[in-house]
């Protein structure tokens, strides 16, 4: 088969995929789990080739950077595995993600095409910078523990040539394979992962030492050195836009669920009506007086859910954008924002989204208890300082997002399941 008939069917299966997903049968028949299942061939038949793609790269970067020198796995120059390294990975990885993500949004996720060509935009650069940031740091640390554990060693012109074909096709491998799956789990998680590793690398190059006695915040300032600056205000900004992203992903599973929970309200009111039609005119009223709480209390509210998330995003990025030392009214306002719609968020979850789980209102409840405890041990108990407190609201946030992905994807299932 040539490669052009190859990419043809790529196409007609992914779109009869991406029908059938967007018909939301409640069983797969035959053919659509066929379908399904040679589409996720394809899209490993590719991946397959950006590995092999980027071991290409830098099989060739290294034979033209490396002849006549012994290269260090990492040092203060620029003549190292590790430097080079960090470049093939991050290039191969935003390459390859371009690829995948370019598959998942005109065959798989159409609705990702099809929304207002700027958001698209920056929605993918966005994508791409946290999918090549990961794999340059990525890089970074695992050729300086090699390093270190390792002192003084130097390999040979074709041994550093393989080393950055290796970190070239694993980079385009996986950055392919997140592109063309992406699904609101994968990118919480590797939203975790990116925010996590930038904050990281921002701690190692600040020029503080003692960053931590004030806030996070100060790895923002210029005070920190510029490595630091740029990095921690970067990843701000750009995992700020990422939660937008998020949102898109949640929000439309979020909508599946909501229709057929209003189905199931509607027809209960319905029964409900029907019976007191039968009945005593006692009875008519109240189940009038029922409908009506029905009605109000389990409709979902999605768009309060969405309007939260964005907002938790943009305020992310403000974060970024202001750093404290530009203007501290502007910066101390947008972390105000980020927990306010997050604390809003958490309280209100039972009546955003009726239905759910009652153990999952729970955890949401301790989550903002624990959030607020965190900050009165901050302010005005003074256990702690500000940056221990902005750490324990990082592990709620994700904890917390995690737990939600799973539950939505919890819920939508049993929609397709039971129909």
């Amino acid at each position: 088969m040539s490669l052009l008939g190859t990419h043809g069917r790529a196409r007609e299966l992914a779109a009869r995929a991406a029908v059938e997903d967007a018909e939301h049968h409640a069983h797969a028949t035959g053919p659509q789990a066929e379908s399904h299942a040679r589409l996720q061939v394809l899209i490993e038949s590719r991946a397959i080739w950006s590995l092999l793609l980027g071991a290409v790269i830098g099989l060739l970067v290294g034979f033209v950077v490396f002849p006549g020198e012994r290269p260090a796995l990492a040092g203060n120059d620029d003549m190292s595995i590790q430097f080079y390294g960090a470049v093939v990975g991050g290039v191969t990885a935003g390459m390859a993600f371009i690829v995948g993500w370019s598959l998942n949004t005109r065959m798989a996720n159409i609705w990702m095409g099809q929304r207002p060509a700027l958001q698209q935009v920056i929605d993918t650069l966005s994508l791409v910078v946290m999918h090549s940031s990961i794999a340059v740091m990525a890089s970074l640390g695992i050729f300086r523990v090699f390093q270190e554990a390792f002192i003084g060693l130097t390999v040979d012109h074709i041994a550093g040539s393989v080393l950055l074909g290796l970190v070239g096709a694993v980079s385009g491998y996986f950055a392919f394979n997140s592109g063309a799956r992406l699904t609101a789990f994968s990118l919480s998680t590797i939203l975790a992962i990116f925010m996590a590793s930038g904050i990281l690398i921002s701690t190692l190059f600040a020029e503080n030492p003692y960053w931590w006695h004030v806030m996070f915040s100060e790895l923002g300032t210029g005070q920190a050195g510029t490595t630091s600056f740029w990095t921690f205000n970067t990843t701000l900004v750009v995992s700020g836009i990422i939660i937008t992203t998020l949102t898109g992903f949640i929000s439309r599973d979020l909508r599946l669920w909501a229709e057929a929970a209003r189905i199931k309200v509607g027809r209960r009111i319905a029964q409900r009506q029907q019976r007191a039609e039968e009945g005593s005119r006692a009875a008519a009223v109240t189940a009038r007086v029922s409908n009506s709480l029905d009605a109000h209390f389990w409709n979902p509210r999605i768009g309060v859910v969405r309007a939260c998330m964005v907002g938790m995003g943009v305020s992310l990025a403000g974060i970024g954008l202001i750093p404290i030392s530009l203007h501290h009214d502007g910066h101390v306002v947008a972390s105000a924002g980020f927990a306010l719609f997050f604390l809003i968020l958490l309280v209100g979850i039972p009546y955003w989204l009726p239905g759910f789980p009652r153990s999952f209102y729970l955890f949401s409840y301790v989550a903002a208890g624990a959030l607020i405890f965190s900050f009165v041990l901050w302010i005005p108990m003074d256990y702690w300082n500000l940056t221990s407190m902005e750490l324990v609201g990082a592990a709620i946030l994700f904890s917390w997002l995690v737990v939600f992905i799973r539950n939505i994807a919890a819920q939508v299932e049993r929609v397709r399941a039971v129909g």
